[in-house]
């Protein structure tokens, strides 16, 4: 999409270019600028009921709480199907369209529920206008009846002919083009529309809501059930996961045109000249505008099996950090997760729920895919370990955490993954050796098992100054510490090295160069490194250790989860990360505290192995001459650090 002057934009889908006017008269929402605040357009309602409720003694304005109820509902119904589409562990098989939606798309749909205020505002207006419809009755048999021939008989030919209107008049189509640039169909999509299309829906929802009242057999349940039907359907068709076995057409075979399916309603996103229909493909026959690819295709995608699914060329294996952010998942909340986790007041009062299930799936889950991307025609998948941080450190958990970790191992040997990257915890020395425990026990795997840590080191050195002389090291016998602090050493840069084991320093003191062996300088405690402003910290720091750092001091860190900036005086680092290449495509989350399109060191450095196609496992201890090389790939290939991303 190309801006091209105020209130115009050049739009592109297929082969078709249109000039869209953004500026036109009701294309935008009135409450556009409002931001979040624009739900306390609800707060009348609930001032209203109130007033009612609690000073007039009164049920009178009970309408307001349905509306509000009602809203609720309808915005449940959409959550969960998002919840389902997302939920790639279980429907990846039945995608129509394979690609993955990028944050621009996320963006663009962010205010799907816009049309739910839209909607409470009419309602509001009908119930004044019509005092008669608070008094409805619970349940009228009758009104189920006509509510369905309202719907067959006027509502569906009426958003036939205005679907095909938008789309065949190019005043309409100015606006209508809002909801098909949505590359990728998601139930929030449904939602994603102008002003003036909503407006047009709500003459859609009420010609059977309101008609069946009006001649006399309306009812709550009515006015409930056919609106939460509608959203619903309006989810399935627009969900991009076939959920309807073909079998069921096939033993119906009149039913195909009754009720549609996700997959008929993709056509339609992906031609835009075909299947117009709400949710009965009837009409389509009946206006000749029915594609007839619709059916076969519907049968191949239901029928689709694991075994038709493309392998991923590179997966990176993650783990849950903590219970609060274990809710930073696509499947729960998909515009949160496009942004970097941080705690949020709306996530409290779920933690306890969150907790269960992480407890849960303890007992038995298996590794699952989260999410996937695209670059260069290959693609890369994160798995999830289901267990959380502090699981790792519990002594009786550490054989079935491994037990996974080689589960997901051999699934992705077996299945054709050429690289799998470990992330955080998955590649603790104390767990398996930083991998070396897979890649002994089975000596002839195909995929190239990684941990990625000399690209992490790479980064924590490329961002030091070239004019530090000296650094102090914590967790300075680690994998990532060694590694570290051998080359600072041959840079000519003191490192003091925290630790009380002269065992293990004397051990990597003696890997250095006989000349550089000087540069690397045992301290036992954070007070002999009160004068150096540069803090490299690989373990958990506590307030008072941090203490001992002089104002200016910089932390760097390779710490998870990182540490906490409990100096204003002194700046923090977050962990070690790359931006993603600019022709990343599908990729819509972000990991964990990390910004858009930019992930950890680590899971860069299994993403350079790939590509660089190299042919070893890098597990184990941290090769120092290959940091470099490592280092170099990564730029060559697109990956750029924080500090030059630009």
């Amino acid at each position: 999409m190309e801006k091209q002057n105020e209130g115009v934009e050049v739009v592109e889908n297929g082969n078709d270019t249109l000039l869209r006017k953004t500026d036109a008269a009701l294309f935008a929402w009135p409450w556009k600028n409002l931001g979040n605040y624009k739900y306390l357009l609800y707060g009348p309602f609930l001032a209203k009921f109130m007033h009612s409720m609690y000073w007039k003694e009164s049920m009178e304005d009970i309408w307001c709480l349905h509306i509000l109820i009602l809203c609720a509902l309808r915005g449940l119904v959409h959550q969960l199907w998002s919840t389902y589409s997302n939920m790639l562990y279980l429907n990846r098989t039945r995608r129509m369209s394979q690609q993955g939606i990028d944050y621009e798309q996320i963006d663009n749909e962010w205010d799907w529920d816009n049309f739910l205020i839209l909607q409470a505002i009419v309602g509001s207006f009908v119930y004044l206008n019509f005092p008669s419809l608070a008094n409805l009755p619970l349940w009228d048999v009758r009104g189920l009846i006509s509510c369905l021939i309202l719907h067959i008989g006027i509502s569906e030919p009426l958003f036939y002919w205005m679907h095909r209107l938008l789309h065949s008049s190019h005043p309409f189509l100015l606006y209508h083009w809002h909801h098909h640039e949505s590359k990728i169909t998601h139930p929030f999509t449904a939602g994603h529309a102008t002003f003036l299309e909503h407006l047009l829906l709500c003459v859609v929802i009420g010609i059977p809501t309101l008609g069946t009242a009006f001649i006399g057999y309306g009812s709550i349940s009515i006015m409930y059930s056919y609106i939460l039907a509608f959203d619903f359907l309006r989810c399935l068709g627009h969900s991009n996961v076939e959920i309807i076995p073909h079998s069921l057409y096939q033993r119906v075979p009149l039913l195909r045109y009754v009720i549609y399916c996700p997959t008929y309603h993709s056509l339609h996103h992906q031609e835009m000249k075909t299947n117009f229909c709400l949710f009965m493909p009837l009409y389509d026959m009946l206006g000749n505008t029915l594609n007839t690819a619709s059916w076969s295709l519907h049968k191949e995608i239901s029928s689709r099996t694991s075994t038709d699914e493309r392998a991923p060329d590179f997966v990176f294996l993650a783990h849950i950090v903590d219970i609060m952010s274990s809710m930073h998942a696509p499947f729960l909340f998909r515009s949160f997760s496009s942004v970097p986790f941080s705690t949020r007041l709306f996530l409290l009062p779920m933690w306890p729920f969150a907790f269960v299930v992480v407890l849960t799936m303890w007992l038995k889950t298996k590794t699952f895919l989260f999410s996937f991307y695209n670059i260069r025609g290959r693609l890369n998948q994160t798995w999830i370990v289901p267990r959380a941080g502090f699981q790792y450190f519990l002594p009786f958990a550490v054989e079935g955490i491994n037990k996974l970790i080689e589960e997901a191992i051999l699934r992705a040997d077996r299945i054709g993954v050429k690289v799998i990257s470990l992330a955080a915890l998955n590649k603790n020395e104390g767990l398996n050796g930083g991998g070396t425990l897979f890649v002994n026990k089975h000596p002839n795997l195909r995929v190239r098992v990684v941990h990625g840590n000399t690209l992490t080191a790479a980064v924590i050195l490329n961002e030091i100054p070239r004019d530090v002389n000296e650094v102090f090291l914590t967790g300075a016998t680690s994998k990532l510490g060694r590694a570290i602090a051998l080359y600072l050493a041959r840079r000519r840069v003191r490192v003091l090295m925290l630790t009380k084991s002269t065992e293990r320093f004397m051990k990597i003191h003696r890997e250095a160069p006989v000349e550089c062996q000087k540069y690397l300088v045992q301290v036992t405690n954070c007070k002999e490194a009160k004068q150096c402003k540069t803090w490299i910290i690989g373990k958990w720091s506590t307030p008072r250790e941090q203490s001992w750092a002089p104002s200016g001091t910089h932390f760097y860190q390779f710490v998870v989860p990182p540490i906490i900036p409990f100096r204003r005086d002194c700046t923090y680092g977050k962990l070690a990360a790359m931006r993603l290449p600019k022709d990343v495509t599908g990729l819509g989350t972000c990991e964990y505290t990390m910004g858009r399109g930019i992930v950890h060191a680590c899971h860069a450095g299994g993403l350079v192995h790939l590509l660089e196609g190299w042919t070893h496992h890098e597990v184990g201890a941290i090769d120092v001459d290959q940091i470099d090389v490592v280092w170099e790939a990564a730029l060559k290939h697109g990956l750029k650090p924080l500090y030059n991303s630009s």
